[in-house]
């Protein structure tokens, strides 16, 4: 018996090099890729058109259009974006006034509605699907037909084993199609040869590769334009409806309907937060859980359950994110006249999110002198849940928990501003039409623990620090496409690996009788690809197929290097692409 490898052939396609064409057909079509053609187009529009179709089409330009897709995709990541936080981005235009005018021309604060982002996208979506159908259809074609014939000669095959037995040419074509049946391989008699093929699930991962990149970039379109999401800070107690108007800020796509929401919400019942209180990791949260009781539909049918910060109430096709907490102090303001025209908790926002140092304002715009007059009050504030300043007049925190919660708050009266008919943010003190409580030249400020309070001069009425609440921040998202996504993200994942570890190859055995009577079995391989895998799978089948063609008498030492058996031609050899064709 005698085996050779040949590596003289195409890297890529694993079929031999232009000199060797004595395998016709047999050697082509291991890859559904199309062919290159390098040819200059025809003058004139057709002749454009065409050639800018085959490029855009081709696997190569998909690649780069995918590539650009992914450095475009930077900016949004790096550079505020409007659709995500206009505050941020007024700000990045405030603090680099000549760098946001090139932002902005360039469309870098909504990348992803960008009109370059968009051709990007576009002309990838259109490449793809270009590229695509062509090859499903060829492979479809390849599913349908069979495997090529034998070549003429299959020395010049990548892998070739040879033989002399004594069996009989039909007995030992009869084993060896039971053998590559077996072994799943596709297998058909072609005229003195057995002709078989295997790794069909290469192309069919390659293809399912490219498809599930359509589906994502479907996905991704989908979740862009039927898109929303939406804050909401809720203080213990407080609840939430899924209603536009409910929300601190919200965004949507295009084709989102705000009119359709769908009906649900929830009650912050409390928070629990627990802090590591020693070591090197003190103050570092080691319970972050908001309990709520939700409802979905019509019905209102109340659940209770947790969210914390990795996992989010599924609600409605939306989910539920925590994000963050704070306290919220609790006041109770008297007017002029006696009256309580404030009670309640006003949430405060951090500054120091490790210690949880908090600044807020209380608004009081029903607030009358002790005349009857109006006198709108205003107080600013700061709140920590653990005083560390005694001693030094300073307001700071020493750790994120409620040990010592102390209030400091300055007193302010006038005009609000409520009535200009300009918007207002709830945590900012407008001061360009108060002023400032004095006493004896002093401006009014006071430090308060729970239960203490401030008197305001003139008798124009107190406010009292009555206790301290919790408030926690969610975002509501609805994203209809993460399903899609995931499904194409898996689909090429899956798609992939069997384009990279299956080994499309093609195996034939041909066994005729030799001048002397004797058959003479050859087998030889064909691989896509430079192998080691498929020389071993061929020593394999031949060892499989010996005891069904047993080696001759004089045949039992193998055959030197410098003096092979040869193979036998059929006594009147067919075109080569007459044989791939059978």
């Amino acid at each position: 018996m005698s085996t050779t490898t040949d590596t003289s052939r195409d890297a890529e396609s694993g079929a031999p090099r232009d000199g060797d064409s004595d395998l016709g057909a047999a050697g082509s079509q291991l890859s559904t890729a199309p062919k290159e053609e390098i040819s200059f187009p025809s003058l004139g529009p057709v002749g454009w058109v065409r050639w800018f179709w085959r490029q855009l089409t081709s696997m190569r330009v998909a690649l780069l259009l995918l590539f650009l897709l992914s450095i475009g995709a930077i900016p949004g990541s790096l550079i505020p974006q409007t659709s995500i936080d206009p505050v941020k981005v007024d700000s990045f235009k405030a603090d680099h006034p000549s760098l946001a005018g090139i932002y902005d021309t360039l469309g870098m604060f909504h990348v992803y509605s960008s009109v370059w982002f968009s051709a990007i996208y576009l002309l990838l979506f259109i490449s793809l699907i270009g590229c695509i159908v062509p090859r499903t259809w060829q492979f479809v074609g390849q599913l349908r037909g069979r495997p090529p014939g034998a070549p003429r000669r299959l020395t010049r095959l990548p892998a070739y084993a040879t033989w002399r037995t004594e069996a009989e040419p039909e007995a030992v074509l009869a084993a060896a199609q039971r053998l590559l049946k077996k072994r799943r391989f596709r297998a058909h008699r072609a005229g003195t040869a057995v002709a078989s093929e295997k790794g069909y699930l290469r192309e069919l991962g390659n293809l399912v590769f490219h498809v599930a990149l359509i589906v994502m970039l479907v996905a991704f379109a989908v979740g862009n334009l039927w898109k929303s999401e939406g804050g909401k800070l809720v203080t213990e107690g407080d609840g939430f409806a899924n209603n536009l108007t409910q929300y601190d800020d919200f965004t949507s796509g295009p084709f989102f309907d705000t009119d359709a929401m769908e009906p649900f919400g929830f009650t912050l019942d409390s928070f629990d937060a627990t802090y590591e209180r020693t070591g090197p990791e003190r103050g570092t949260p080691r319970t972050f859980r908001a309990n709520v009781t939700y409802y979905t539909g019509a019905d209102g049918t109340e659940h209770r359950t947790k969210i914390e910060v990795n996992e989010p109430l599924d609600i409605a096709g939306s989910r539920v994110y925590l994000l963050s907490h704070g306290y919220a102090p609790q006041v109770k303001v008297k007017d002029g006249r006696g009256k309580v025209v404030y009670d309640g908790a006003v949430p405060f926002l951090t500054q120091d999110p490790k210690n949880f140092t908090s600044t807020g304002v209380v608004k009081v715009p029903s607030a009358q002198t002790k005349d009857g007059k109006r006198n709108q009050l205003g107080f600013q504030g700061f709140f920590v849940p653990t005083f560390g300043g005694k001693g030094s007049g300073s307001m700071f925190s020493t750790f994120p928990a409620l040990d010592y919660p102390v209030l400091t708050l300055t007193a302010y009266h006038g005009d609000l501003g409520l009535g200009s008919g300009l918007s207002q943010s709830v945590y900012q003190l407008d001061q360009k039409h108060l002023k400032q409580y004095k006493v004896k030249d002093r401006k009014l400020a006071q430090m308060m623990l729970p239960g203490e309070t401030m008197k305001l001069p003139n008798g124009d009425g107190s406010i009292t620090f009555t206790g301290v609440k919790t408030w926690a921040s969610f975002k509501v998202t609805h994203q209809p496409g993460n399903g899609l996504a995931l499904t194409g993200a898996v689909a090429a994942l899956l798609g992939l690996a069997a384009s990279l570890f299956i080994q499309r190859r093609r195996v034939w055995v041909r066994a005729e009788p030799g001048p002397d009577g004797i058959t003479v079995v050859e087998i030889a391989g064909l691989g896509r690809s430079e192998s080691a895998r498929l020389p071993e799978e061929l020593g394999d089948l031949a060892a499989a197929l010996t005891p069904d063609a047993p080696v001759a008498p004089d045949e039992e030492a193998p055959a030197g290097p410098e003096d092979p058996a040869q193979p036998t031609d059929s006594a009147d050899p067919a075109d080569p692409s007459e044989g791939a064709r059978a």
